[in-house]
């Protein structure tokens, strides 16, 4: 386990792809693990997150893995599927965790509003790693993956929110 933690790590910081994770079940069901304990450490630790936010965003997060895998087997690469959802995860679980462990440390040490520049901006890096994933994957240039990672990221967004729409102030 700790060795994909940092071949994750490794792909998370650009420096390998989705080939460096062995094609196995058994990783993609760690890596399954992996996401939804991290989506439930996020939510408990985030106290404007509660049990919806968790399944809403799950299902957001299959809907994005659904359009990749779509992408993957129209680019004519089915073999590499397996790497490449089992990396877009477990990054994604990666990040999630980092964010929780730098939100609480970094609100010891600095501003909220500083804190959550650099937790949103963590967050974010999931479109490039996404992007450089996918890009890897189907053998294209890194800007056409973070192209698609973007167009993921908006549908997902637009999803929750069509589920979940923000409450209404009246004043």
């Amino acid at each position: 386990m700790l060795e994909l933690i940092r071949t994750l790590l490794d792909i998370i910081r650009l420096q390998k792809g989705p080939d460096a994770i062995p094609h196995s079940n058994v990783l993609f069901a760690l890596a399954i693990a992996f996401w939804l304990l991290a989506g439930m450490v996020m939510t408990l630790a985030t106290p404007e997150l509660d049990q919806k936010d968790f399944v809403v965003g799950m299902l957001t997060g299959v809907v994005g893995l659904s359009c990749y895998a779509a992408i993957i087997v129209a680019s004519g690469k089915s073999a590499r599927l397996l790497q490449a959802i089992t990396a877009v995860i477990g990054c994604g679980a990666l990040l999630s965790l980092i964010v929780v462990i730098c939100d609480a440390l970094l609100s010891i040490f600095v501003r909220e509003n500083l804190a959550g520049m650099i937790v949103t901006l963590i967050l974010l890096w999931s479109i490039p790693v996404e992007g450089h994933i996918i890009s890897r994957t189907i053998d294209r240039h890194w800007y056409l993956g973070v192209v698609i990672a973007m167009t993921v990221f908006v549908l997902q967004l637009f999803l929750y929110s069509a589920i979940d729409p923000a409450p209404v102030v009246v004043s």
